[in-house]
């Protein structure tokens, strides 16, 4: 009788310890279980939380180019030609098509602009109240940068070449005519002249933001004139002063 309680005990003893061994099994398969969910879990929130600040830096990103809204001043316009050249090449007209191309390449680029004119058409029928208007239409925006393009004249017939005029006094004006000229130096165009500081011109000294006069070329050179009246030549140009300005704006 005592063997037989005893075999009995051994054998309650041993299924007490097979379902403890059991339960220690389950216990950490389910432990493992939760271990690789809260891992997938995590593997999918860190995924996600990724998406979510890729997709809040690229929305940041749109919303900071579109703030930044450059003018494009095509000088002159309506009555007022500009400089005629050696072949009767009119400035504003050269003006327009030079300024619509940079404002192709700043567009695709996200940026917001906004062109004083996009025909022949002035903004007034004098050329004082013209440049006033400009001249408001600037202070009013207030744009990060004003880029007026021009085409440029000289009694001697010899000089040609781009260059770019920025306010005496304006130092962001400077440094914004550093990064385009470097800019135009890379497009290899036929020459590019200093920039050259101005506190006379009505545009540059009237203006609050910074403002750039970039004189393309010279229409009293015979050579230059025809250059500027190519399209491959005025695409370099554009290139160069919308490179100038996107890497002024950091983009």
């Amino acid at each position: 009788m005592r063997f037989k309680g005893k075999m009995k005990e051994k054998i309650k003893g041993k299924k007490i310890v097979v379902v403890r061994k059991m339960g220690i099994l389950l216990l950490m398969a389910a432990l493992a279980g939760i271990i690789v969910v809260s891992q997938k879990t995590g593997e999918y929130l860190n995924s996600r939380n990724k998406k979510e600040v890729e997709t809040s830096g690229k929305l940041k990103e749109k919303a900071e180019k579109e703030e930044q809204t450059v003018i494009l001043d095509s000088g002159h316009g309506g009555r007022d030609p500009g400089k005629i050249g050696t072949q009767g090449t009119k400035e504003k007209e050269m003006n327009l098509c030079i300024a619509k191309k940079v404002e192709r390449h700043l567009k695709e680029a996200g940026i917001t602009v906004i062109m004083t004119r996009t025909d022949d058409a002035g903004m007034a029928d004098s050329q004082v109240e013209d440049l006033k208007e400009r001249v408001k239409l600037i202070n009013e925006t207030k744009p990060v940068l004003a880029v007026s393009i021009h085409q440029n004249s000289y009694p001697d017939p010899s000089v040609f070449g781009t260059q770019i005029f920025y306010y005496t006094h304006s130092r962001e004006g400077e440094n914004a005519a550093k990064v385009v000229q470097e800019a135009l130096q890379k497009v290899e165009l036929q020459k590019n002249r200093e920039i050259k500081a101005n506190d006379t011109y009505y545009m540059l000294k009237k203006t609050e933001p910074p403002v750039l006069i970039v004189e393309c070329g010279f229409l009293s050179n015979p050579e230059e004139e025809a250059l500027l009246c190519e399209d491959a030549y005025q695409e370099k140009l554009a290139e160069g002063i919308a490179n100038g300005i996107l890497s002024y704006l950091q983009i």
